[in-house]
Formats: C-alpha cells, structure tokens, sequence
C-alpha cells in the first residue's frame, strides 16, 4: 500500500508539472476581468487533483491534511502557482477548504463533501474577507438559517460551488459553513473586482441575502475558525504559491537572457545569481515548514480536541516562513525589472502580467502581525537561537 500511495504522489506532482505548463502557455488569452480557467480546472479535475486532498480512505492523498505528505503538497502549490497564479489562488482555496472540513466537520459531512470533490469535481473554497455589510446568519423557527449581506474577494465566483461563507450568528460568534451554490440563489457583482492582477480569479463581491441552509451545512462550533494553529499555519499553503510565481519569473528571466545574448554580462551574472539564491531559499522554507508540520502531528495542524504545547511554535515558524518568502517575490521581481528593462515589461511579455498578478497576490491580511508574532514568540522563549525550533537537544 505504501508504494502504491508514493506512487500516486510521484504521478500527481508529474501531472501538476504538465499542467502548469498547459496553464502558463493559456494564461494571456485569461488575462482579463470577469476571466476564469476553465480549461485548467477542466485538466486539474481530469488528473484527479480536486481529490488529492482527501484523505486516502476518501480517495485522495491527503494533500493539506496528511501532514507527512506536507512538502509534496507544498510542491503541488508551488507548481499551479508556476503556471498560473490565478490557478494557484483558486486551487489553494480548494485544499484549504477540504483541509477544514476533514479537520472540523462531522463524519456524515466530511464523506458527503469528500463525494462532491471526487466524483462530482466540485470546486471548493474560503470566501471568509467582508466588508461592512458582511454575511449574517439569522435561526429560524424550522430549523434552518437564513443569510443576510455579503462576502468579497470571492476568488472564483460563478465556478466554485462549494464554498466555505462563514458568517456572525446574533450572539456575534463566527460561524463556518458551506453554501451549495448551485442549489441556491445569490447576487454577484463583476464591477466590483477591476484590480490590475489576478484578473482570471473572478474574484466578486457575492450577496447572499436570502440564501436559506440546512443545520448540516454548519461546519463545526462558533468560534473554530479562527482556532490556532490552523489558521495561521495555513499560510504556507499560499506562499507556496506565490513561490511558484517568483519561481516563473526566474525561469523567464533567464530564457530573457539568454535570447538576448546577455549571459556574459557581469552584473546580469550577478543578478541572476541573486535571484537563484533567493529562490532556492524559498525552497528551503518549504522543507523546513514542512518538516515542523510532520513534526506536530500526524495531520495537519493536529487533532480538535488534542491540545498540543508546541501550538505557538507552528503559527510562528508558518508566519515566518509567510513573510520570508513574500520578500523573497519583492526582490525577484525587482531583480527581473533590472534584467530585462522596460521592453521586457511590456505586454504581451508574460513577466509583466506575473508581475502584476504577485503583486496583488502578496498583499496578504495582517503582514505586520505575522511579523509581530514571530517577535512575540521568540522574546517569550528562553532557548538558545539554535534550539529555539527544535527544542530537543542535539545528541553528544
């Protein structure tokens, strides 16, 4: 059995490879509001990747959830990030929202929500961002709950049918659940997304007043959304991403370069040695991130109702790792800038559209609390710099 899982890994970050390049070679002609990559979710569907992230009962291989598959995943990531940054964001949403629901939800719901992923090739996600007139989810006397207001940044609208809403009950608790969108009715707004990156996420303002869900669409308690360390831990799920995006870049860069028989350039030498450092430091994170995440437990972020000591210690090596590899794309990109000059940033070149899609792409909630936890951690430990993430002692 053991081969035959290692196998389907090794098969899955092969068809990953294939279909990054498919995305790259297709992601001009999507470059353009109200957008989305059809085809490609087409091809991410047909080599069973909507499936990868359920556990191998389900009929996955536990991409997200498995811990000791975490650095494979992270190269799943990192490879639709690769081809299509707006591929990467929809697809990290699916793993994410899979990841909860296999972590929180019930038995019944994790093999219902397992079904639509495998064999009915629903698209997942987390629409959680909102703005003033955010979703709130109101009992009713039979039952049922009925929404009021809206989500933004719905990162796939229209195409992801399965995602997590999550809203304030009257109590102002947060409560996650999953709206089936093709069983009900909402209101998107494309005018609302007109960003500059990002276009082909059809990332919409969605009103769902009205909506009326069954109790079983409630995912878990109040409140276990934002429970640690799932929810930070989970950052580096898009920094695997965005990694593929500056990982691109290097790869344009280069053929750049080279067709431009600048190879023998002392200070192109120089910056290219720059940036391949970079990106292989990126790598380095990854690994390292994965290796604490395999460490904690077997799955990803642990058991609910296991409460584990080293809790502190993942959130701040994740948000580590988040704000080292957003670095790592500010300084590839500005590094590709010096490279190829303005001819090279000129349409149709694809380093400018990756360029304007990373930039969107990176600007993450909370940067400067990431950082700040990192600090507050460490300033609270008491271990030397060398043990502080691996606070077993070396043997003699």
């Amino acid at each position: 059995m053991q081969e035959c899982h290692t196998s389907s890994i090794a098969d899955a970050l092969t068809h990953a490879v294939e279909i990054a390049d498919y995305c790259a070679a297709n992601a001009a002609a999507i470059d353009n509001n109200g957008a989305f990559p059809e085809s490609e979710f087409k091809r991410i569907a047909k080599a069973g990747l909507l499936a990868a992230p359920l556990q191998r009962e389900l009929g996955g291989w536990g991409a997200g959830i498995d811990a000791n598959v975490t650095y494979e995943s992270l190269m799943l990531l990192k490879q639709m990030g690769r081809g299509n940054l707006a591929v990467g964001r929809v697809y990290e949403g699916h793993v994410n929202a899979l990841q909860l629901i296999q972590t929180f939800g019930t038995r019944e719901q994790i093999a219902s929500y397992a079904c639509d992923a495998r064999d009915r090739h629903k698209i997942f996600g987390v629409w959680n961002a909102e703005a003033s007139d955010g979703v709130k989810i109101i009992p009713l006397d039979n039952g049922k709950y009925r929404l009021e207001g809206s989500k933004t940044f719905c990162s796939g609208s229209g195409y992801v049918e399965r995602p997590f809403v999550n809203g304030a009950l009257p109590d102002g608790s947060w409560q996650m659940f999953i709206v089936p969108m093709d069983q009900v009715t909402t209101l998107s707004d494309p005018n609302w997304w007109q960003p500059s990156g990002m276009r082909a996420t059809a990332s919409y303002k969605v009103n769902f007043s009205g909506v009326e869900l069954e109790e079983s669409s409630l995912i878990a308690k109040p409140g276990d959304y934002f429970r640690q360390p799932w929810l930070s831990g989970g950052v580096v799920r898009f920094a695997a991403v965005q990694l593929g995006g500056a990982e691109a870049l290097f790869d344009l860069t280069r053929q750049y370069l080279q067709k431009m028989e600048y190879t023998n350039d002392p200070y192109q030498k120089e910056r290219l040695g720059r940036m391949a450092i970079a990106i292989e430091s990126g790598h380095l994170w990854l690994r390292g991130a994965a290796d604490m995440v395999a460490a904690y437990a077997p799955v990803f972020g642990g058991y609910p109702s296991v409460n584990n000591p080293q809790a502190d210690q993942l959130v701040a090596y994740a948000n580590m790792v988040r704000t080292t590899i957003e670095q790592i794309c500010i300084d590839t990109m500005q590094i590709c800038e010096r490279c190829i000059g303005t001819r090279g940033l000129l349409p149709p070149n694809p380093m400018e559209r990756i360029i304007r899609d990373l930039t969107l792409y990176l600007r993450q909630p909370a940067f400067d609390a990431a950082l700040a936890n990192v600090g507050q951690y460490v300033l609270a430990e008491t271990h030397p710099a060398h043990l502080l993430w691996n606070s077993k002692q070396p043997p003699d």
